[in-house]
């Protein structure tokens, strides 16, 4: 008897352990559970971090090569413009020197004609003069040669002039070449 409490009592311990055990195992079941739901949520959100990081590199890819391109174009446009703004600055400066050749040319010229105008006009003056002192007879003669004296005189004016519009004419497109000149350099590319 006393064996047969003692094993019920045993028996009963072991079926308090037995059912102690099984509830820890269901609570680390449970917690378990919890565990794979958990790495199942973080697996899935690995994935879809994964998915938007490959999406945003290759967004980033692209991006990079678009821009590449572009900051290409633009400098092969960039360049374009600075060849043609270099020969259009070529151009330019032999139109200048063309323009200030012409200039002196035309100042030389002036000068020769101012000049031959006053030998001429001199010249008329003292022709002028001694045949005012000459016979009352050659009256009508002298006064022929006056009138032609005087063409020749506006003929001359006239090509003083013209000469002097020239004149005028150069020196106005020297001043526009000037004002491109400042506005090429103003220009940052051009430098």
């Amino acid at each position: 008897v006393f064996l047969y409490s003692h094993l019920q009592h045993k028996v009963r311990s072991a079926e308090a352990l037995a059912q102690k055990y099984k509830e820890q195992q269901e609570a680390l079941s449970a917690q378990l559970q919890v565990v794979y739901e958990h790495r199942s949520r973080l697996e899935r959100s690995l994935q879809k971090e994964r998915g938007e990081h490959k999406k945003t590199k290759e967004d980033f890819l692209v991006y990079k090569l678009e821009a590449q391109e572009a900051l290409n174009k633009e400098k092969q446009d960039s360049m374009n413009r600075y060849g043609a703004l270099s020969s259009q600055h070529k151009i330019l400066k032999n139109q200048h020197d063309d323009v200030k050749k012409q200039l002196l040319d035309l100042q030389l010229q002036h000068n020769g004609l101012k000049l031959e105008h006053r030998k001429t006009l001199e010249s008329h003056s003292h022709k002028y003069a001694q045949l005012q002192q000459e016979k009352d007879s050659e009256v009508s003669s002298l006064q022929e040669t006056v009138f032609k004296l005087r063409e020749e005189s506006k003929l001359l004016r006239k090509a003083h002039q013209e000469v002097h519009a020239q004149l005028l004419n150069a020196q106005a497109q020297m001043e526009e070449f000037r004002q491109l000149k400042e506005a090429l350099q103003k220009m940052p590319g051009f430098r």
